[in-house]
């Protein structure tokens, strides 16, 4: 018999502490979790996120020429993946919860790759729009969908360190993105294609790949998971709060959700450090190639700022997991973000401040961002609030990325001030909407504590 773990497991919602059964060895069964769950899902949103924002690189190159784009058509090809995206987040989760994420996020990753590989072949502006059209839409269940499936496997105390490493699959696709461009930027001509379309086809082709393994690979429900026995599926649903595993949700489920301001409120906290994020991940090589660099140079150049991006992030994770508490995590990624930004809107001439600024704003956007989804997110206390909250959260906040998409255009390069204050005002609304969000759950905990005695149900 395994022996018995000596860590008493907290509900999270300040009921008596849930005792491990002597049966089960809760960090050998955690370390199963992490390995069962998380690769797989990282690998599939660094092919996703890889896949939505490598026409950066590709704008670089000679996509914008070859397919006589003009004025803020570039823009719009940016902006038409956000509408089926933004649109589908909540119905894609509940789709998942009904088809089991197995089938589902595999199904949506291999859509996701056969539409790239598509894009790799458009010939022209109108080509472009339908390919991006039709990524949002096979993407608007990956992300969402992935921190919901997250959520439901963890502790509170455990969530952040898992959130982080998911997150940084971004940041891995960023950094990736950059030094694969500048490989492939030396590809034009190659069996007749243009360097800018062999970044779609190989990277569309891998995503295929990745899609059919994630059929077999990608982690169900615990109460699915045939990989654990009946005793560790019980306790891993208990540990975890997902107390309504059996229940599909219901249109009701969504209006009560929205009843709630706090649940309002993560929304736009998402919104407010999205449009700072998107900026980043779409416009950093336009705005280093303004520097002075060629294409290659532009490309190795955008991988530092993501590299110390990530390892804030991970260093983030651990100190917030420790000390069980999230909001001045995220107070001191929207300070470096604000640094960051002033400095760029006020240097023009001195390029190693420029590029320090650069790195402050993607250490403080990205670490902030991933603290708020796990705040947000392990706040929600059912299977129905996550399904729904979520999605709301990333679909709401995506709306950020059509903002993003306009803010920095080619008439106000190189000094991009519209696009810098956008992305600071969006800064201060993220603040404003963290600072609120805190209060609610500290009204929440108090009336919580006068109803039951019972301690902190929802986390700083």
């Amino acid at each position: 018999m395994t022996p018995r773990s000596n860590v008493s497991t907290s509900s999270g919602n300040g009921r008596l502490p849930l005792e491990c059964p002597a049966s089960i060895d809760e960090h050998a069964l955690v370390t199963r979790i992490d390995r069962r769950l998380l690769p797989m899902l990282f690998v599939i949103y660094v092919a996703a996120f890889l896949d939505r924002v490598n026409i950066s690189n590709a704008l670089t190159m000679s996509l914008p020429k070859d397919l006589k784009l003009v004025g803020v058509q570039k823009n719009i090809a940016l902006t038409i993946f956000f509408i089926p995206y933004i649109l589908f987040e909540i119905p894609s989760n509940i789709l998942m919860k009904r088809f089991r994420p197995r089938v589902w996020l595999s199904g949506c990753i291999l859509a996701f790759g056969i539409v790239m590989l598509g894009q790799g072949f458009v010939t022209t502006y109108r080509g472009l729009l339908v390919t991006r059209f039709f990524l949002g839409l096979a993407e608007a269940g990956i992300f969402p969908g992935s921190f919901y499936l997250i959520s439901v496997w963890y502790k509170r105390e455990e969530s952040q360190k898992r959130f982080t490493l998911y997150w940084c699959s971004v940041l891995i696709a960023t950094a990736f993105g950059g030094l694969l461009a500048s490989a492939i930027a030396n590809m034009d001509g190659i069996r007749g294609h243009h360097n800018w379309q062999w970044i779609f086809i190989l990277e569309g082709t891998s995503t295929i790949v990745v899609g059919i393994v994630a059929f077999f690979c990608v982690a169900d429900f615990p109460e699915n998971a045939k990989w654990l026995n009946v005793e560790e599926r019980k306790f891993v649903i208990a540990r975890a709060r997902s107390m309504d595993e059996a229940q599909d949700v219901t249109p009701r489920d969504v209006l009560a959700f929205f009843k709630d301001i706090g649940n309002v409120l993560g929304g736009v906290m998402y919104l407010g450090v999205v449009i700072p994020i998107y900026s980043f991940a779409y416009f950093t090589p336009t705005i280093i190639r303004t520097y002075g660099y060629s294409v290659v140079q532009t490309q190795l150049h955008s991988v530092p700022p993501v590299a110390a991006a990530m390892v804030l992030c991970l260093i983030t994770a651990y100190l917030s997991d420790r000390a069980k508490v999230r909001s001045p995590f995220i107070a001191f990624g929207i300070a470096l973000t604000v640094s960051g930004l002033s400095i760029l809107m006020t240097v023009h001439h001195n390029l190693a401040v420029e590029y320090a600024g650069i790195c402050l704003v993607a250490m403080g956007t990205f670490s902030s961002g991933a603290v708020i989804v796990c705040w947000y997110v392990m706040n929600l206390r059912s299977h129905a609030e996550r399904a729904i909250g979520t999605a709301w959260m990333i679909g709401f906040g995506n709306c950020g990325g059509i903002i993003a998409t306009f803010s920095f255009l080619q008439a106000d390069a190189p000094y991009y001030h519209t696009g810098y204050s956008i992305c600071m005002g969006a800064t201060c609304i993220c603040t404003a909407a963290a600072i609120l969000y805190c209060g609610s759950a500290w009204r929440k905990n108090a009336s919580s504590r006068g109803e039951t005695g019972n301690g902190r149900t929802f986390q700083y």
